[in-house]
C-alpha cells in the first residue's frame, strides 16, 4: 500500500497537469485544508489551526447525491481555558 496521492491539477483552459504527493493543502476562506491519504485507502481531511485562533474551524460533509458531498467549513468561537478536547493517537498533538 502506497501513501502516494495522485493528482490532476486542471486550469481554467482545461489544461491539465499530473503530480504525485503525499500530502496537500488548498486554501480556502483563509485556512489551510489538508488531504493525506492514511491507511486502509482513506483519505483524511483535515484543518490546520493555531493555537492563538479565536474560532475552532469545523468540517460539515453532506451527501448531495450518489457521486456528489459537499463539504463546508464552519467556523465557532474558541471558549478560552479548556476547551474539552481529550489527546488521543490521532489527534497531532505532541
Amino acid at each position: 500500500m502506497s501513501d502516494v496521492l495522485q493528482l490532476i491539477l486542471e486550469d481554467e483552459d482545461g489544461t491539465q497537469l499530473e503530480t504525485t504527493c503525499t500530502r496537500f493543502a488548498v486554501m480556502w476562506q483563509g485556512k489551510e485544508v489538508w488531504f493525506q491519504q492514511v491507511g486502509n485507502d482513506q483519505l483524511m481531511i483535515g484543518v490546520d489551526s493555531a493555537e492563538d485562533d479565536s474560532e475552532y474551524t469545523n468540517l460539515l460533509l453532506r451527501p448531495l447525491a450518489t457521486n456528489l458531498v459537499s463539504l463546508e467549513l464552519e467556523m465557532e468561537p474558541a471558549e478560552p481555558g479548556d476547551d474539552g478536547h481529550v489527546h488521543g493517537p490521532d489527534c497531532n498533538h505532541d
